[in-house]
């Protein structure tokens, strides 16, 4: 997902912005690769524009800002990319995962078993740990509500 995305915000000329990055639209190839799917809400960056746009995408995965200020960005992406890297480390629905943020005490002195889905066993590896927390710092990250457009 995050190769895709990066080529569509980055390699593209110009820009293209997905805007319905969800779990739905992550498809699973025979060797288990990522493809991202459904273009039908896409849209390429004009850069001499501000890109106001309709609220679309998937519910639980739409970034704040685009809710607010109607101007869709490569941020928007980014957003979704995270909430669909949590929805998959927690196993819940974003509006779940989402909840679970907004408490105060969520991540404070946050344990990566906290993170990870209740259903599935802890991991044995350190290497795998270590990549665990890697990807639930990454998406951290791309969930931060303080983004600007």
């Amino acid at each position: 997902m995050a190769h895709a995305l990066c080529y569509l915000h980055h390699d593209s000329t110009p820009p293209i912005v997905h805007q319905d990055i969800s779990s739905n639209n992550v498809l699973l190839n025979s060797s288990f690769v990522a493809c991202v799917a459904d273009f039908g809400t896409a849209r390429m960056l004009d850069m001499d524009s501000s890109n106001h746009t309709l609220l679309v995408g998937t519910c639980g995965y739409i970034a704040p800002e685009l809710a607010y200020s109607m101007v869709v960005t490569e941020k928007c992406d980014v957003y979704s990319f995270g909430v669909v890297a949590l929805e998959t480390l927690m196993g819940k629905h974003p509006e779940q995962v989402l909840l679970w943020l907004s408490s105060p005490t969520s991540l404070v002195n946050i344990k990566l078993i906290d993170v990870l889905d209740s259903r599935s066993s802890l991991p044995t590896s350190q290497l795998v740990a270590r990549n665990l927390v890697r990807v639930a710092t990454l998406a951290f990250g791309c969930l931060n509500l303080q983004a600007k457009s």
